[in-house]
This record gives structure tokens, sequence and C-alpha cells, in this order.
């Protein structure tokens, strides 16, 4: 996978998971929420929402408002879970949370899904990873 493309699911992945944090926190999601959340610029924001919809993982309402597809649900609720869980395994070993937090959304889109799924595993057996969360 060449470095742009890889760049540009990454940030695909990030804006997935922000529309999914919004809808969980506020209910309904405008552009102007994911901007002022991510600290992007609206028109950044906008070309975004338009490669989201072109790519069938958003749709948006004649009034603004934002919401997944079954597709951009998936996605974006894998990326929560990758970063959820990779967060609260560096917190545990001793790394601040916000430092952790930063690092868990860096991590979230490079690990492989062996690995990832490796580390759940490793968390479940050793007991700091309920298995009704994940």
């Amino acid at each position: 996978m060449s470095y742009i493309k890889h760049r540009a699911d990454e940030s695909l992945e990030d804006y997935l998971e922000t529309i999914l944090l919004l809808q969980k926190n506020i209910g309904q999601v405008r552009s102007i929420d994911i901007a002022n959340e991510m600290n992007f610029t609206k028109p950044s924001v906008s070309i975004a929402m338009k490669n989201l919809r072109e790519k069938g993982y958003i749709t948006m309402a004649d009034t603004g408002y934002i919401t997944l597809t079954e597709d951009g649900r998936q996605r974006a609720e894998d990326v929560l879970e990758r970063h959820t869980i990779l967060a609260d395994l560096l917190i545990h070993i001793g790394v601040s949370k916000e430092t952790a937090m930063a690092d868990a959304c860096k991590i979230e889109h490079d690990l492989s899904e062996e690995s990832f799924e490796a580390i759940k595993r490793a968390l479940h057996s050793s007991k700091l990873l309920s298995d009704n969360r994940w």
C-alpha cells in the first residue's frame, strides 16, 4: 500500500470514528460539529464528507445531518475498538492517559489484524479485558 493511500485511509478512519463518537454524545451530527471536534476547517471537513459519501460510509440529509451507513458504522466501531483497547493497554502499563490516547490513535491504523487479535486474546486471558466489553 502506498504512503499516500495509507494516509488517506487513516484520515477516513479518523473521520468515521469522530462521527460515531459525536453521534453517541450529541445525537445528530453536522459537518460543523466534526470540524469543531477535530479542529479542522469547515471546507476540509466538507471535502472529507463528500469522499465518505462517495465511498458509501455516510449519508447526508437535506438538513445537513450526517448518518453512518451500516458499512460506515462497522468500520467506525472497528477503529474505536482498536483505539479503546490499545489506549487501555498503554494506560495499564503506566503510560499517561493523554499520551496513551494519542499513541493509540497512531497505532490503531498500522497494527495488523493478526497482532490486534493476539493483543485482545492476551488481554482476555489475563483478565485485563472483560469479555462483555468487546
